[in-house]
């Protein structure tokens, strides 16, 4: 055993997997931005609107309150 606290441990790691999330999410926007940027300017506005409204959904979606 290695003497740290059961909690300390599942905090841990759910740290761990938070910071897993948010770097996907980061790669996932990057990515999205890289394909948008691609496009003809004329398609560009529409493609930044949709990203808006995805990622207002996913803040909706979060955690409410304070911890």
């Amino acid at each position: 055993m290695d003497g740290a606290d059961p909690g300390e441990r599942d905090a841990a790691t759910a740290d761990s997997a938070t910071q897993g999330l948010a770097e996907q999410w980061r790669d996932d926007l990057l990515s999205s931005l890289d394909v948008i940027e691609d496009q003809p300017l004329s398609e560009r506005a529409a493609s930044y609107a949709a990203l808006h409204d995805e990622l207002a959904r996913r803040l909706d979606s979060g955690p409410t309150g304070a911890a």
